[in-house]
């Protein structure tokens, strides 16, 4: 599949029509519209985790899990991906979970939630947003 059908394909499957605007908008935001045509071998780690995350937006779902979302991304590539959650959170109230050990990515949230050994062993809720991504995060409402 190429990248754009990979990021259609969920709509595919549930028999929808890709909201034109929203997609373009989606593929913007992630910069990856010059990528479209390529297939995974011609990507690299980065531009795959992009593109998965469009696949997630474009369907405008309530909730968006996320596991290591920034995990193969450089630090601008991850800062752009955190702010467009942002943007979509705040366009859509959207909610993000988020499973991360990035602290820069988990600090971009209001809510952080650790575990240890699969406990709870903190809940802490901020107030406002800390570490690199406090400015454009500060607008992550509804991400957990």
């Amino acid at each position: 599949l190429t990248a754009e059908e990979n990021i259609l394909l969920p709509l595919r499957l549930a028999h929808r029509k890709p909201e034109r605007d929203w997609y373009d908008a989606v593929i913007d935001s992630l910069g990856i519209g010059d990528r479209l045509e390529h297939r995974p071998s011609e990507l690299s780690g980065g531009q795959q985790q992009r593109v998965a995350v469009a696949r997630a937006l474009v369907g405008r779902p309530e909730v968006i899990f996320a596991d290591e979302p920034t995990g193969a991304l450089d630090t601008a590539s991850a800062a752009s991906l955190l702010e467009t959650l942002a943007r979509m959170c705040e366009a859509l109230g959207q909610t993000v979970v988020m499973v991360t050990h990035d602290q820069n990515a988990a600090g971009a949230t209001n809510r952080i939630v650790r575990l240890r050994d699969g406990r709870i062993v903190g809940d802490d809720v901020l107030a406002r947003p800390t570490g690199q991504h406090a400015a454009p995060a500060a607008a992550m409402q509804g991400v957990h």
